[in-house]
């Protein structure tokens, strides 16, 4: 991998009215056309991407999204789409045409915005017109700047603003952080079986082993068929040893059982969210739910195979270890809060595609419905019994262990 991946840019979402000047905005940051510029209101349809370098914010992910105010049905959609983009941003700009008063549509989003005490940016197109004493007012209380989009007046001023957001953004925390010291060693167990992508490894496998460098430790890869011989070589412990979930057992099996153990999709599960959230699914596996309905949810897209780990092997031990009768769903899109209550448990990947705000995001709404949620790995590590043998890395979550009972 040679670009730093999509789920650890900043994410800067532009946000507006129809036809208020996002995507020439848009071009002008990149200083090429990238959004397609029209005066016909709803240019913009599906939500357009693009990453870059901005100075010491570092790389970033730019997005522009249709109309807060566009219409009929389709036109939800895409408000649908867009609102999704911007509950994942880490800063928004609010593009406002300074001629014109505050719309009822861009005030509702920049109080959300604030509520949710994310990093705003109002930036004020049209700057040649006259200025609206609403719009100068409405945006006294925000950052802004104001911008020509013909000339390009202004562009410089906004990305200094952006560059200057660095230091309030919060970033995810890297897999290994606080697991780990300089000179440690640490074993990554990697199958490599239908699921692995040609050529390449998995991004968590990949964000462990950077990690591992940038923490100035040593990392042995090896599959899990070597595992067992590579280790009785050693002649250094290693700090902790991480498998590929689905070789959980295996891996166990071959180590010695006081070596700290984990996997990548649970060290996923800190990193991109709420790990002890995570458990508490767990422990609501064996309640009494008559049928169950299950959700498998992915974050990403990927071509299923024939022994696909969340349409295949999650159900088959689901079915065997905890109901044979239970049904399963799969998804890779969050459903609406009132269809969520209906499943009595929700089984998410790794996450490692998505930004960890935007799996926050999912998490508060899978709470919210009061439906139990977990994760691949824990779900995988409670199944090859190494719960809480898989915590025990996780020094504050394993001595809260006995607080998470189990029905």
């Amino acid at each position: 991998m040679i670009k730093t991946a999509d789920a650890l840019r900043t994410r800067i979402v532009l946000l507006g009215l129809r036809n208020a000047g996002k995507s020439s905005l848009m071009n002008n940051i990149f200083e090429k056309d990238i959004s397609i510029v029209s005066e016909l209101p709803g240019t913009t349809t599906d939500p357009v991407a693009r990453a870059m370098e901005l100075e010491s914010l570092g790389p970033v992910t730019v997005i522009d999204t249709a109309g807060l105010d566009d219409e009929g049905s389709v036109g939800r959609e895409r408000i649908r789409k867009t609102i999704e983009r911007s509950e994942s941003a880490d800063i928004h700009i609010i593009v406002s045409r300074i001629d014109r008063a505050p719309s009822e549509d861009e005030i509702k989003t920049a109080d959300v915005i604030r509520a949710g005490k994310g990093l705003l940016l109002v930036a004020l197109t049209f700057s040649d017109n006259p200025p609206s004493a609403g719009k100068l007012e409405w945006v006294s209380g925000f950052t802004s700047c104001r911008v020509d989009n013909i000339s390009g007046k202004g562009i410089g001023e906004l990305k200094k603003i952006l560059i200057s957001f660095g230091s309030k953004t919060s970033f995810e925390p890297s897999p290994l952080e606080g697991l780990v010291r300089e000179g440690d060693l640490v074993v990554l167990v990697t199958p490599i079986d239908l699921a692995a992508p040609k050529g390449r490894l998995i991004m968590p496998q990949v964000e462990t082993i950077r990690d591992c460098l940038d923490r100035d430790c040593a990392a042995l890869v090896t599959k899990e068929r070597e595992l067992k011989s590579f280790y009785d070589s050693l002649s250094v412990r290693p700090r902790l040893v991480i498998t590929d979930s689905q070789a959980f057992h295996k891996a166990a099996a071959d180590i010695p059982p006081d070596q700290m153990l984990t996997s990548f999709s649970i060290l996923f599960a800190r990193k991109k969210g709420e790990l002890s959230e995570f458990i508490k699914g767990i422990t609501e596996i064996r309640k009494d739910k008559g049928r169950p309905k299950v959700l498998v949810m992915e974050a990403c897209s990927h071509h299923r195979q024939a022994d696909d780990i969340g349409t295949v092997k999650i159900p088959r031990l689901f079915r065997q270890l905890v109901n044979p009768d239970a049904e399963f769903e799969f998804t890779r899109i969050l459903p609406e809060p009132d269809e969520l209550s209906k499943y009595s448990m929700i089984i998410h990947c790794a996450a490692c595609m998505i930004t960890r705000k935007t799996m926050l995001s999912r998490l508060e709404k899978i709470k919210n419905s009061g439906t139990p949620v977990t994760n691949y790995g824990l779900f995988l590590g409670w199944a090859n019994g190494l719960l809480p043998r898989a915590l025990e890395p996780f020094e504050d979550i394993y001595m809260k262990w006995k607080d998470f009972q189990f029905s």
